[in-house]
């Protein structure tokens, strides 16, 4: 099950996301009763994060929070990943993208990054 949790400010296609993550773990033969979690934030909420969980002074695009809890009957928390929306936007113009695609590599990134 993938949570999404974002303002609704940042416009972004939930319904895509989540087919995207799945496909993510179809590809990986990860389990199914997964859950995972991911938030879009802006540039300060990120800021907090980064230098509290990576002592770091920049903001970035994108932190995973690897869990690995369970949270029902047969469900497990794989974890967290949080995506600095703004940062997003500003990346799909750097590289030419599309934000959909912006942010479907940043999950895939972070996807990979809990599996490890």
């Amino acid at each position: 099950m993938i949570n999404i949790v974002s303002s609704s400010r940042y416009k972004i296609n939930r319904q895509k996301i989540k087919v995207f993550a799945n496909n993510v773990f179809e590809k990986e033969q990860i389990n199914p009763e997964f859950s995972l979690n991911v938030v879009f934030v802006g540039k300060n909420k990120m800021k907090v994060f980064t230098e509290k969980y990576k002592n770091e002074k920049e903001t970035l695009p994108i932190l995973s929070f690897k869990y690995n809890e369970d949270v029902g009957e047969k469900e497990v928390l794989l974890g967290e990943i949080v995506i600095c929306f703004p940062l997003v936007i500003l990346l799909a113009a750097e590289r030419n993208k599309r934000v959909d695609e912006m942010i479907n590599e940043l999950l895939k990134h972070g996807i990979e990054n809990l599996l490890k």
